[in-house]
């Protein structure tokens, strides 16, 4: 019974199919028109353009950035070394060891290299002599990861790769106003008062951010201090340094006034503060140690009170090395880690608070490296509680070579 049925139904379909193929393909006048039209256009449709799914969107990196610590305390780390994985792991071991929780690292050097790549016209064809980073955004993620604050550094006007590359824009020699001029080391200059410049570093500085970065500092905010300095000439700032001179005559009486020097760089603070400050940023800068003690510009341009009202962070070089002998009567300056670092940001502290800045904006930098003598733990340790003793509460060591006395260093 079950068979007859089977076959009962498989006779109908077979028939029912036969009639279909039937009316459609031999006697499709049967049909009403528009039901013909738009069946063939559906199949030719189904034939003719065939169902491909959309590529999935592209899922753009969201760079995250870590917050300023209260107390920065931070090593430096040269771009060879952090193009290098196994010395810049030690470093990154290092911090996660002990009280480190921010690193510096070059974007651009003394070299005028940019460390890595960026799609930028101004940067996408440095080809500079220095070191490069390939990973460097993979990189400073990884030390978001581990609770790294990271700090660009960027060199500002010491560049010879740009001195080359816009010889106009470089620092010449008076003598011979074609001839790049160079310092003792024989690296050229750019004019401190040249506004091509200061849109190049505000544009890396963004740039830098943007790959991760947590916050950028210039560096070589100055004009040149070595080097024959009877033999230079600034052809961007060249009217303004003529006329203002540290001193001037008036009547019978000597009057003090700014430095031309200072009031170039003092343009150049207000630019970065300018172009920064909206974006909220962060900005620091490096300054020579005696800027902590002195009122003059050091010949240099530099003056505290100038850089304090308009970067986030302020960090004199108070290397006791770099002091000269004599120093707040000290004839051995190496001798004295403690003392040159207490004084000198005993002073700067009292000349921020004398301008409504907070003292803590201050993060000097110490020496950890053997210059002109070993330096040991005790030393090392010495300035670091010299900053706290002065009431601030970051510091940032350097070392060229980037080795670190870790024992000068509290555990984590």
């Amino acid at each position: 019974m079950l068979k007859i049925i089977h076959n009962k139904f498989f006779y109908t379909g077979f028939l029912c199919v036969t009639v279909l193929v039937l009316v459609f393909f031999v006697f499709p006048d049967y049909l009403p028109a528009t039901f013909v039209i738009n069946q063939q256009a559906n199949l030719a449709s189904a034939v003719s353009t065939p169902v491909v799914p959309e590529a999935p969107a592209p899922i753009e990196k969201v760079v995250k950035h870590q917050k300023t610590p209260e107390a920065v305390k931070a090593i430096y780390m040269t771009a060879c070394v952090a193009g290098t994985p196994s010395f810049r792991a030690k470093l990154l071991k290092l911090a996660n060891e002990t009280e480190i929780n921010t690193i510096m690292i070059d974007v651009k050097d003394y070299t005028g290299t940019i460390s890595f790549s960026i799609d930028h016209p101004s940067f996408a064809d440095n080809v500079g002599p220095g070191c490069k980073v390939k990973d460097m955004v993979e990189f400073v993620e990884s030390l978001h990861d581990n609770g790294i604050y990271v700090i660009a550094r960027i060199t500002a006007f010491q560049d010879p790769y740009l001195a080359k590359v816009y010889p106009d824009w470089a620092v010449k020699t008076n003598s011979d106003k074609t001839v790049n001029w160079k310092d003792r080391k024989g690296i050229s200059f750019i004019d401190a008062g040249n506004k091509n410049m200061w849109k190049y570093l505000v544009d890396l500085g963004l740039e830098s951010y943007a790959a991760g970065f947590d916050e950028i500092n210039y560096d070589y905010i100055r004009f040149p201090s070595d080097g024959n300095m009877k033999d230079i000439y600034f052809p961007t700032s060249n009217d303004i340094l003529v006329a203002n001179v540290a001193a001037k005559v008036v009547g019978t009486s000597t009057v003090e006034v700014k430095s031309g020097k200072s009031i170039v760089m003092r343009s150049f603070f207000e630019y970065l503060h300018e172009n920064f400050e909206p974006t909220g940023i962060p900005i620091s800068a490096d300054l020579f140690g005696m800027t902590a003690t002195n009122y003059d510009d050091l010949n240099i341009g530099q003056v505290l009170e100038d850089a304090l009202l308009n970067f986030d962070f302020v960090a004199p070089m108070v290397y006791p090395s770099h002091y000269p002998t004599g120093f707040n009567g000290y004839k051995d300056v190496n001798a004295h880690p403690y003392d040159i670092v207490k004084f000198s940001m005993d002073f700067a502290a009292k000349r921020a608070v004398a301008i409504g800045e907070s003292p803590l904006k201050l993060r000097p930098w110490l020496q950890d490296n053997d210059y002109p003598v070993p330096y040991t733990p005790a030393m090392v340790r010495a300035q670091i509680q010299a900053t706290y003793d002065a009431g601030l509460t970051s510091w940032m060591l350097w070392d060229a070579g980037n080795t670190y006395t870790q024992s000068a260093l509290l555990s984590e």
